[in-house]
């Protein structure tokens, strides 16, 4: 019960800090990356501030071996940039710039204008469903 309060907490307060940065609104998005155009620079402070509030974050959970709920804490250990990580990262930044949403402001957004989100978040499971089909080809043989 206390991972389940944990994680809706969590999420409940990311998608608040989604919806005040204005990171849920794709027009305010595409603003930012229009960096030839009508250039709204207010998303890099945004993320300028979360990634001051991670790195502590992560310097602290590098130090622990459970999470405060006690499950096993394990953070990703990969450090090489490989053909995945730079084809994975564009398609990404494609959608993300096509829709002006990347997958939490999408589910955010959801509830607020689903005609906006909800064609993003069908392609996001559709490349989510062929992701997994390749990787179980690759696995299979």
């Amino acid at each position: 019960m206390i991972r389940l309060a944990a994680a809706l907490l969590a999420g409940l307060l990311f998608g608040l800090g989604l919806l005040l940065s204005g990171m849920a609104n794709p027009a305010k998005v595409l603003a930012f990356l229009d960096v030839t155009g009508a250039w709204d620079p207010s998303l890099a402070f945004v993320m300028a501030g979360a990634v001051a509030a991670a790195l502590p974050a992560f310097a602290w959970a590098r130090r622990r071996t459970q999470a405060l709920t006690g499950v096993p804490l394990a953070l990703p250990t990969a450090r090489a940039i490989d053909q995945r990580l730079v084809l994975g990262s564009l398609v990404f930044g494609v959608g993300w710039g096509l829709a002006g949403f990347c997958p939490g402001p999408a589910v955010v957004a959801i509830g607020l204008a689903p005609g906006a989100a909800a064609p993003f978040i069908a392609a996001m499971l559709a490349g989510m469903a062929v992701f997994e089909w390749l990787e179980w080809r690759a696995r299979s043989g």
